[in-house]
């Protein structure tokens, strides 16, 4: 195995920083243009990924789908595909130019998203979102390296917080224009129009996006040559080195046990608040993407914020940071799930919509800086793997399979107990997070010696 093989030692990497750090001060040249439109691409990703659970009263009017369908729609189908091809794509990104890929995936799952609109079947709808989710599995892993390619170590869990911005914006867009176009015209003419966005956006990503150089941007001249002129690392390596190294996967199956809580929210919300709180398509639009777009935005970049203050006195902060959150969410989610009407029930969403996403900045930056450069896209595409197939694959599918089994003695309220069910899942997100915050300090004390 080679020098590039090897991981990054945490307890160097994550300890105060060193005189070199004036070596790597300032963000490369563009980053900060890169960083706007990879996070524009980003919420295209994500709206485009949540018009189906915006618009499913709409849809489940004319296609006659039930919610455990819709689940599995939105789950476990365009995870399946989304997950899996991720990993060929991490592999081919660490080897090529990696703007080139993204530009590529964006037309792809926006093409595929105007498709969505062209069905008139479930299974012709189910094929469109699988193809949407084999173009997106190539959006983010290579975003994920280019940002830690373009920002130093002490400005990458901002960066990465300000680009992991793109979901909430992504949500709140989606919310507004998805919930208006279908209120006017129709829920086809959503899709359609929206998807359009996306292919003019992936041209966007080619004309004005730069690869920089692996690597260049780390702690001097011998980082420099380790990522950017050694021969990248083999697959099976970085495969192997991500599983069997506690901290990477801890962090994969904390994040991939609250995402099976926030992706199973974010697919029935809409649903939820129009079926059984009373709200309008209408009023979706307006209220439930003012809270999505600011409360959702605040909890990421609240949290990348917090670990580059944090993880400089200790490496724990990126377990206990989302682990705190989550404990201080519970309450609220349940007020959310009991209130009886939708501005009762937004007031209290707002608090866990805020407190839930604390997880994804220090997760996404603990793998770009716990690995080598070369290693970046392929841990990345690992670590979105675990947490994709966990959350997105199975959350969405279980809360659609447990309304449809409380439907029939409970048919008024029966997403309201399905979402009851999701308190054990915080908990369990908690203790995974704990135990990775053990991890980190075994790993720190051992990198120290």
């Amino acid at each position: 195995m080679g020098a590039c093989d090897e991981p990054a030692p945490l307890g160097t990497i994550l300890s105060p920083r060193a005189p070199l750090a004036a070596h790597v001060a300032r963000p490369g040249r563009g980053a900060w243009i890169a960083l706007a439109i990879l996070c524009f691409v980003y919420a295209l990703n994500f709206l485009d990924r949540q018009l189906l659970s915006i618009l499913a009263k709409p849809i489940q009017d004319e296609l006659r789908v039930t919610d455990g369908q819709l689940g599995r729609i939105s789950g476990f189908y365009f995870a399946l595909f989304y997950c899996l091809i991720a990993i060929p794509v991490g592999w081919l990104a660490d080897r090529a130019n990696r703007v080139r890929v993204l530009s590529f995936a964006c037309a792809l799952w926006s093409a595929a998203t105007v498709a969505c609109g062209l069905t008139s079947s479930y299974p012709q709808l189910v094929l469109a979102r699988m193809a949407v989710g084999v173009g997106e599995a190539g959006g983010v892993p290579p975003s994920y390296a280019l940002i830690s390619d373009y920002f130093p170590s002490g400005q990458r869990g901002t960066a990465l917080g300000l680009y992991n911005l793109g979901p909430p914006i992504g949500q709140a867009l989606g919310v507004a224009f998805g919930a208006s176009i279908a209120a006017a015209y129709s829920w086809r003419t959503a899709f359609v129009s929206l998807g359009t966005v996306g292919i003019l956006a992936a041209l966007v990503v080619l004309v004005f996006v730069r690869e920089p150089t692996r690597g260049g941007v780390d702690a001097g001249p011998g980082a420099l040559q380790s990522g950017a002129e050694a021969a990248p690392p083999a697959f099976r390596a970085t495969c192997r080195m991500f599983f069997v190294r506690r901290v990477l996967l801890l962090v994969a199956l904390a994040s991939g046990a609250t995402q099976f809580v926030t992706y199973a929210v974010l697919n029935f919300t809409t649903l939820f608040l129009m079926r059984e709180k009373g709200m309008t398509l209408n009023e979706v639009a307006l209220y439930y993407a003012l809270l999505i777009g600011i409360a959702i935005s605040a909890g990421i970049y609240t949290s990348g914020r917090l670990i580059d203050r944090l993880t400089p006195i200790s490496s724990k902060a990126y377990a206990y940071v989302p682990a705190l959150a989550l404990l201080l969410a519970i309450p609220f989610f349940v007020g959310f799930a009991w209130a009886p009407r939708w501005p009762a029930a937004l007031a209290f969403l707002a608090v866990p919509t805020f407190l839930n996403y604390f997880y994804l900045s220090p997760a996404v930056a603990l793998v770009q800086e716990a690995v080598q450069p070369r290693q970046r896209v392929l841990s990345g595409a690992l670590l979105l793997l675990v947490m994709n197939l966990i959350g997105l694959g199975l959350g969405p599918t279980y809360l659609g399979a447990a309304s449809d089994h409380f439907r029939s003695g409970h048919p008024a309220n029966s997403l309201q107990l399905a979402f009851y069910t999701l308190v054990p899942f915080y908990f369990l997100a908690v203790a995974l997070f704990l135990a990775l915050a053990r991890a980190l300090g075994d790993e720190a004390r051992n990198g120290s010696r």
